[in-house]
């Protein structure tokens, strides 16, 4: 089965993105805006968050042979990300970014 994000826009009926091959649609966890201690943190101070949701997948890539490679992740795993890279896409205003399956660092579990 295929995950996908449902994608809005007011001229457009109802559409389904799903990524191709091994890519990954993820969406990053936002940084902290506030210290420990509850001061609000300015933007310079704030670091890029290395962590994101996994919102869809495709159907992983193909080896010489013709066979698909399963993906190693599925929808709703925490990961890890590089700090550089993937494709960012804006669906329905909101901001996601699009990375391949090797570019995921791993998956974080509780």
């Amino acid at each position: 089965s295929r995950s996908s994000v449902l994608v809005t826009h007011a001229n457009m009926s109802f559409k389904r993105l799903v990524p191709l091959l091994d890519r990954v649609l993820v969406s990053r966890v936002l940084p902290e805006t506030k210290s420990a201690g509850g001061l609000l943190l300015p933007e310079s101070a704030q670091t890029k968050m290395n962590r994101g949701v996994v919102i869809a997948v495709g159907n992983g890539a193909r080896d010489a042979q013709g066979a698909i490679i399963p993906m190693g992740i599925k929808a709703g795993d925490n990961v890890l990300l590089p700090e550089w890279g993937g494709n960012d896409v804006k669906i329905d205003g909101e901001d996601f970014t699009l990375f391949r399956h090797d570019d995921i660092l791993g998956i974080l579990e509780n």
